[in-house]
């Protein structure tokens, strides 16, 4: 790889002169500045962006850090994120944790080390020291999806509860009286404020005294939705209606369904959370809440680029409402 002692032999300048030319940082002759410039061009030169951020304080450079970017959901956020960033002039280093803390922690490092300017965290949600790691940085972030109370730094949601609700209201409007839910992980703050919701909804049609069995967990994969679904089959009596809380999950359900000849939706209605693209191409389609993706990936860019620009100083969270999206896996509760 070319170096930038290179150019300087190869114009004939010293290399502070070189330096001069790429950063823009004082008068050069316009001789001098083009003999750099070709040589450049000849050797293959590449400037160090952190290098030059020394000098201009930035590397027009973000930072994102999600749990798992095989999710659909995580991956569309990132599409937009991605997207905005470039449209902006800013490029994007993504760290994929894994839902490993430890990773977590990790990349938080390296990126720092990248010297980037802003920071966008969609958290594992299971290390406590996240916002303490957090909080010795000195760069901008921007929360997406969990809401860390000890940090005071940006924060851009959907209302996970006011989702849960509208999904298991539609299936009592539709008559269903035994709708279980698959939740996520146990302790996980989104699963948490989805299983609020669905008891609300419960609560609120007279329906409060469920079983307890009525509520299984997943691990937010489709194979984990295909697992909790044969636990949701043995139940007795069998629910009509499942609320799942997320969309992955409720095809892996779908699947474990016709395994066994049960059909959706004359036998049993799901209803999913998210509304990933694969949602409305599954069999049947499935109905499921909308997370406004795009938006959140747009909001937490311009919620960091606010801040990097010095526009505000002040935290500031964006709550986004959900849609029910109604498709072909949801119907009447069966006679």
């Amino acid at each position: 790889m070319a170096t930038i002692k290179d150019v300087a032999r190869l114009a004939k300048v010293s290399v502070t002169t070189v330096s001069h030319v790429v950063n823009k940082t004082r008068f050069v002759s316009p001789e001098s500045t083009q003999a750099v410039e070709e040589a450049i061009r000849s050797v293959g030169y590449v400037p160090s962006a952190v290098a030059r951020s020394l000098q201009g304080k930035s590397t027009r450079t973000l930072g994102m850090l999600i749990p798992n970017s095989s999710n659909p959901y995580f991956a569309e956020i990132v599409h937009s994120v991605e997207k905005h960033c470039f449209g902006a002039g800013y490029n994007l280093i993504l760290c994929n944790t894994n839902d490993e803390a430890n990773r977590q922690s990790v990349y938080l490092q390296v990126l720092a080390e990248r010297r980037i300017d802003g920071l966008i965290v969609v958290s594992t949600g299971d290390d406590d020291s996240l916002a303490a790691q957090l909080q010795g940085l000195t760069i901008p972030t921007v929360l997406v999806d969990r809401e860390l109370n000890e940090l005071k730094c940006d924060l851009v949601e959907t209302a996970q509860q006011q989702g849960a609700l509208m999904a298991t209201q539609h299936l009592i409007a539709l008559g269903h009286r035994h709708i279980a839910c698959m939740a996520g992980p146990q302790g996980l703050d989104v699963s948490e404020q989805r299983i609020q919701g669905w008891r609300q909804a419960l609560h609120e049609a007279g329906l409060a005294g469920v079983s307890q069995e009525l509520l299984v967990h997943g691990d937010f994969t489709s194979h984990g939705g295909y697992a909790a679904m044969q636990a949701v089959l043995n139940l007795s009596p069998r629910p009509s209606a499942i609320f799942v809380c997320n969309d992955l999950m409720a095809i892996g359900a779908l699947s474990a369904a016709h395994e066994v000849g049960l059909r959706v939706p004359a036998e049993l209605s799901l209803v999913g959370f998210d509304d990933i693209e694969l949602a409305s191409y599954s069999s049947p389609p499935l109905t499921t809440i909308e997370q406004p993706k795009q938006r959140i990936g747009v909001m937490a860019v311009d919620m960091l680029l606010e801040r990097i620009m010095g526009g505000r100083t002040q935290p500031r969270k964006v709550l986004l409402q959900p849609v029910l999206r109604v498709r072909s896996s949801s119907g009447p509760c069966p006679k």
